[in-house]
């Protein structure tokens, strides 16, 4: 794996109006190529760490697998300087990725869908039926949960520019946290952990963001089974459109006991 911080020099100017040189962590953002069965399949930037939960997870999102017999191998490719270079091998069975899935360039840090070859292939088969999820969650639990996620973002206390997303149960504890540079492939490093722990569908579990809610993650959560989506800053109105067609309950601008439910208010107890 390789290193998820640096140091770097700065110059840093004080309000106080006082210069003076000092090092700096950053979170390091390096390049991933997954292929499959060595045929190249996307370039996603990322931070080193958890490189098997991504991939598994990106697969999940994009509708290739759906359990972690789907993948009969992942290894790093021993033709590289640095294992930044991910191969899987889909199991006897398992359809190998159309054209439509592969990205025609590299995946920011920023836009997890950059790339495809039309919005139309965004709307991916759906996995599960969240919709029929019956969980109910107390506001109370919601309320919780954007400080019980800061708490365990120890990469982002030391760089300040890491995201964040979490999987909770209905009870609000903690099941697993991962950062990176990207909050789409944060939340692919959740799911891709759930996958390889057989636990998929992610039924009556709650997917907690340190950003706002995209299309994208609202995707990956529906294609995980996760029927709620919590977000500490604004969702975007395709992302509402999504949770409302998907039957997910997706929250917003979740800061203490105060949030806005975009969808799903169902789920919410009274």
């Amino acid at each position: 794996m390789g290193r998820i911080t640096v140091r770097k020099p700065v110059l840093r100017l004080g309000a106080d109006g006082v210069r003076g040189r000092r090092p700096d962590t950053l979170a390091v953002e390096e390049p991933l190529e997954i292929r499959v069965s060595g045929r190249p399949l996307t370039i996603t930037m990322r931070t080193p760490g958890d490189d098997f939960d991504l991939v598994a997870g990106f697969l999940t999102a994009e509708g290739l697998i759906a359990a972690p017999d789907d993948l009969a191998a992942m290894r790093y490719c021993a033709d590289t300087e640095q294992q930044n270079t991910l191969d899987v091998v889909l199991a006897e069975g398992v359809a190998p990725p159309d054209a439509s899935a592969v990205r025609a360039f590299a995946t920011t840090s920023a836009c997890g869908v950059c790339g495809k070859s039309s919005v139309e292939a965004l709307r991916v088969r759906r996995l599960y039926d969240v919709a029929s999820d019956p969980v109910e969650i107390d506001p109370a639990v919601l309320a919780v949960l954007p400080d019980r996620l800061r708490a365990a973002q120890r990469v982002f206390d030391r760089t300040g520019g890491l995201h964040a997303a979490g999987l909770f149960d209905r009870h609000g504890a903690p099941l697993a946290l991962r950062e990176d540079v990207g909050r789409h492939n944060a939340v692919d490093k959740v799911v891709g952990w759930a996958l390889r722990q057989d636990l998929l569908p992610l039924r009556g579990h709650v997917l907690m963001v340190s950003g706002r809610a995209s299309f994208e993650l609202t995707q990956k959560a529906a294609q995980a089974g996760i029927p709620v989506l919590a977000a500490v800053s604004a969702p975007s109105s395709l992302a509402v459109d999504l949770a409302e067609d998907a039957g997910m309950t997706l929250v917003g601008f979740l800061r203490g006991a105060s949030m806005n439910v975009y969808a799903g208010a169902q789920r919410i107890a009274p």
